[in-house]
């Protein structure tokens, strides 16, 4: 036991003057009497005793526990392990003292608790794994781990592991944790030794010329002897397979390609070998820059072929034609092109996954992309709210400038149970959507249907649209699916109310329950006006039911097999029955704007026949507008990449007599060549440092500032840090999944570059020994040990723990209680006591006379009787 006085600068300030009046009153002490003697004495020590608490002591009371926490790796580079951990363990509590309170628990990307903190521990379980192995923070188990403890107990943490760190730093949390009086031993966990080949490195020229023959080199590391095959891809389609001998140790070799691509291309090269212990190791990506012509890519819808190539100077740009259903997912498919159009392409055919891609191609990496008019484009093509309309110069809807016919729609949705999953929450996304394009006297209703219908929002004028969106995101899945009584219960609503179009969207991905007299019931609903489209989602949908049941309906029948087109199909459905987009009345557009557009229209303006009426956003320029002031050609720049809207079509059924006037040709390759982005001739240089982050810069000195954006092959955005070293020189960091990461980097120049970094599969998957000096260091710096027995981890801890108990409050009572008495002995003074004491003694006296008495009177009792 020992005492601490928290704060003692009290004692000095205060205790000082005290003596001092306690001197001054020794001094002249004969002159006050015996009674001021001791009321002086009481009230001394009453105020030492408050100035004392007031020092905040505290009695150090010993506690004789001990916490022995166990924290084992269970990242990939410790697989085969499991064994060798669980007998330490066993073996370590069947050697636990009554005292010690031990705790289990695992790391690899996460902590985790597998047994609390506890002195009944006795058991180990089998341990609950995470999702990624891939990772092994050392750093942050051991913070966590201590942050668990009481940190006033003797504490050990015991650490299983092969010391292969590769994420946080162990030497910074020693450091924070210096002082803490938290040991830590350590075990080396060895992994069983297996034969394994892995690919270490693949490089590719950061820069080529198309049609070049390039050197692709591949550095292989082996613990044994084997055959295996390098197989080589470019943008995910297949190159080359070559045999190869490999020898343990490193091994290098030199596969030979001729680009026939150009722009940003991903190689890969892949490695297979019978009796591999790890397969993730056996991959690695690369890119290069292949210089070269132009690109564009033109998209046309899956019926219909566009003519727009045949527009294209050949000699200038090189192009490539694709249906939209065959557009691929990744972004470094789109890299390779400079420039991509869109012609009259429905958005249910291309998905917004993909959109979502197109869209940080554009944004990012400066891409131009152009979207061409027709009755499947714009706003009927099903765009409003998707990525594509965020990067495009007009919006789709058209705000009020004309008189718009009354409607009345009602959606019909399956809630089954097969609907569970992504579909169900992006046709609840899709019918919000469309609610958002409705306006507020149209009449809405949502029937949600499984065995049964329910009737979420009853057909009536849609007079609060956030409510209305709120129900219908709040849907929850259900149990069957019985399509016709949902259908029925939406005819019935319909039927009565006095509207110029009426219309049903069904959507379901199942078959009926029963069948029923759709066409009766179909029928009926055309002879009061109401139309029905349907969706058929997934392959387990009656396709044939639904497609029979649009075609009665005179409505559009959709085969969703793309669950992310949903919502376009149901926006392109609401904006055909709701407005009228397609402008068919012929007009001369007003030219302006930029001398590149206006160029064009020197010798006249030809008459334009029909176009899809649009909204011109804010700061986009119109170069074209129609007599209805509609943008028929405008452009602005989206991030770092340009943007064209053609409202009128390729055909010439649209354009008029522009599709046969002499500059028909020039206007495409003009729309082309403002697409192409502009990259600096200088590539920057990107270089990896040893702490995973990347250092670029700008070796021609001509940038202050660097700005850079890495995205994901997904389209996605990936948060990272950058951080200016120097002018013209910066350091990114960012955490990413192995594969292809790409950089956009620009400066205050618009100076562009787009690279593409390898990012290789974790280092759990290296071959490589225990890092044994980490263990030891470890040890070393916090007072632990590396053991080999389960029994050195449960020896006593050295240091004493102790707990903390504050005597304040007893001191503050014990004070109180003085000045009480000082002040009753000053208010009464000594009579009162005295008074008191004699009071006592009287009574004492009285009660002994009064038992003598008693007992003097049951003497002579006593007598009488005999």
């Amino acid at each position: 036991m020992g005492l601490r006085i928290e704060s003692p600068i009290w004692l000095l300030l205060l205790l000082l003057p005290a003596a001092y009046f306690a001197f001054a009153w020794w001094k002249n002490h004969r002159v006050y009497s015996r009674e001021h003697t001791i009321i002086f004495t009481i009230r001394v020590v009453a105020v030492s005793l408050l100035i004392f608490a007031m020092a905040m002591p505290t009695l150090l009371l010993p506690i004789k526990e001990e916490q022995i926490l166990f924290v084992v790796d269970r990242s990939a580079s410790t697989d085969g392990t499991e064994q060798q951990s669980t007998e330490f363990l066993v073996q370590a509590l069947s050697n636990k003292k009554d005292h010690q309170a031990v705790g289990l628990y695992s790391f690899d990307e996460k902590f985790q608790t597998q047994v609390p903190l506890s002195l009944a521990t006795e058991d180990v379980p089998k341990f609950i794994g995470s999702e990624n192995k891939s990772t092994t923070n050392i750093a942050e188990s051991i913070q966590l781990a201590t942050n668990l403890a009481d940190q006033q107990k003797a504490t050990r943490i015991v650490l299983l592991t092969d010391g292969l760190e590769n994420s946080g730093s162990v030497s910074d949390q020693l450091s924070r944790m210096a002082g803490s009086h938290v040991e830590i031993d350590t075990y080396v966990l060895n992994r069983p030794q297996s034969d394994d080949v892995a690919i270490t490195s693949f490089e590719t020229p950061p820069v080529a010329f198309e049609g070049e023959q390039q050197q692709l080199i591949v550095q292989v590391e082996s613990t044994k002897a084997a055959t295996g095959e390098l197989i080589l891809s470019q943008n995910d389609q297949f190159l080359s397979k070559q045999p190869v001998q490999i020898e343990p140790g490193n091994n290098t070799f030199t596969l030979r390609h001729a680009s026939t691509g150009e722009g940003l291309l991903k190689y890969q090269v892949q490695l297979n070998v019978t009796g591999d212990a790890l397969l993730e190791n056996n991959q690695l990506t690369s890119v290069t820059m292949v210089e070269s012509a132009p690109k564009l890519l033109i998209v046309s819808s899956d019926k219909l072929t566009s003519p727009i190539a045949t527009y294209i100077d050949k000699d200038v740009v090189e192009t490539d034609e694709i249906a939209a259903s065959d557009l691929p997912f990744d972004l470094s498919n789109y890299l390779g092109y400079d420039a991509i159009i869109f012609d009259n392409v429905p958005g249910y055919q291309v998905g917004e996954a993909k959109m979502t891609v197109i869209e940080q191609a554009v944004k990012n990496f400066g891409v131009g992309f152009m979207m061409v008019g027709g009755d499947n484009s714009f706003g009927l093509g099903g765009y409003f709210k998707t990525p594509i309309e965020k990067l495009l110069p007009v919006e789709m809807e058209v705000k009020g400038k004309e008189q718009l016919p009354s409607l009345g729609l009602i959606i019909v949705m399956d809630r089954s149970g097969s609907m569970s999953g992504n579909k169900f929450e992006l046709a609840k996304e899709a019918a919000a959507r469309s609610v958002e394009l409705l306006r507020e006297d149209d009449t809405l209703g949502f029937i949600a249907f499984d065995d049964r219908p329910w009737e979420i929002i009853e057909a009536k004028t849609l007079t609060n649209k956030e409510k209305a969106l709120e129900k219908i995101l709040s849907v929850s899945l259900g149990g069957g699916t019985e399509i016709y009584s949902g259908l029925d219960l939406a005819y019935d609503r319909l039927t009565d109310l006095k509207l110029q179009r009426k219309h049903i969207i069904l959507l379901t991905d199942g078959q009926s329950a029963t069948q029923n007299d759709y066409e009766e019931l179909i029928t009926d609903g055309l002879a009061n006006n109401i139309t029905l489209s349907t969706v058929a989602i997934g392959q387990d949908a009656d396709r044939i039911l639904l497609e029979e049941l649009a075609q009665f309906g005179t409505g559009r029948f959709y085969d969703v097999m793309d669950e992310s087109t949903i919502p376009a199909i149901l926006s392109r459905e609401t904006v055909m029955i709701s407005r009228t987009y397609i402008e068919d009345n012929p007009f001369y557009p007003i030219i302006s704007g930029d001398p590149a557009w206006t160029s064009l229209f020197e010798e006249g303006v030809p008459q334009f026949n029909a176009y899809i009426a649009t909204t011109a956003k804010q700061t986009s320029t119109v170069i074209a507008e129609s007599t209805k002031e509609d943008p028929v050609i405008a452009e602005w720049m989206y991030g770092l990449g340009r943007t064209i809207a053609y409202t009128s079509d390729s055909t010439g059924a649209w354009s008029g007599d522009f599709a046969r006037f002499n500059q028909w040709g020039n206007f495409w390759n003009t729309a082309v060549s403002r697409l192409l982005p502009s990259y600096s001739e200088v590539p920057f240089d990107i270089r990896k440092s040893e702490d995973g982050s990347y250092t670029v810069s700008d070796s021609s000195g001509q940038s202050s500032f660097l700005d850079i954006v890495a995205v994901n092959e997904a389209g996605e955005e990936i948060d990272s840090v950058s951080e200016p070293l120097a002018p013209g020189k910066s350091r990114v960091s960012f955490d990413a999944d192995p594969g292809l990461i790409f950089l956009r980097i620009s400066n205050e120049q618009d100076s562009m570059y787009q690279a593409g970094i390898s990012i290789p599969y974790s280092e759990e998957f290296k071959i490589q020994p225990p890092n044994k000096g980490l263990m030891q260091d470890i040890s070393n710096r916090t007072g632990g040990q590396v053991v080999t027995t389960a029994e050195q981890a449960m020896r006593d801890i050295d240091f004493e723990s102790s707990e903390s108990k504050s005597i304040q409050k007893w001191l503050v009572l014990i004070a109180m209680l003085l000045f009480f008495v000082d002040i009753t002995l000053r208010r009464f003074g000594w009579g009162l006591l005295s008074r008191l004491s004699q009071g006592w003694k009287r009574e004492e006296i009285d009660g002994i006379s009064t038992q003598q008495d008693t007992n003097v009177s049951q003497l002579l009792k006593g007598k009488k009787k005999r």
